[in-house]
């Protein structure tokens, strides 16, 4: 009987499991600096299904996630009007690292260190299904972008530059 490949737990699939949502586990070889291109090559997935978790921060240095389509940029411009605040910037790697307990490339917006705001670009909500990191660099997670406002009450937000 094949066995299924076992992906070891993450503080992400915790969480998932603790709230009830179901999700599919979808692994990859993770490249450093490959980004969303990388993964939904991998995966054979549109790269705007596939939604990157960004830390960033505000001008009081207040920590934040930003949900973003993986073809897309973030205006902070856009971004710090609809929250609203003064400026919003991405974190240092190091700073992400510390607010949200994973690793750069392997964030997940899922069973987080420190508990943040989120913000979800809202065109991601109307995706049939989105891949999102799991908790671990090379591994995403396929679930209903409902699962966002309904588990992590992300707030949703129009920032998007397209690439």
């Amino acid at each position: 009987m094949a066995k299924k490949e076992h992906i070891s737990e993450t503080p992400a699939t915790q969480f998932l499991r603790k709230h009830n949502v179901v999700f599919s586990e979808h692994p990859y070889t993770y490249e450093e600096h490959g980004g969303t291109a990388v993964s939904s090559r991998a995966l054979g997935v549109p790269e705007h299904a596939v939604v990157k978790t960004l830390v960033m921060q505000d001008e009081a240095a207040r920590p934040l996630i930003v949900l973003m389509h993986g073809d897309c940029k973030v205006s902070t411009k856009n971004l710090a009007r609809a929250i609203p605040c003064k400026s919003v910037e991405p974190c240092k790697p190091e700073v992400a690292q510390r607010h949200s307990g994973y690793l750069v490339g392997g964030t997940s917006p899922f069973g987080v260190r420190k508990a943040m705001p989120v913000y979800v670009e809202e065109s991601i909500l109307a995706l049939p299904k989105i891949y999102i990191n799991g908790g671990r660099r090379g591994f995403l997670i396929g679930i209903d972008p409902a699962v966002l406002a309904a588990v992590l009450k992300a707030r949703p937000v129009h920032c998007a530059l397209v690439d």
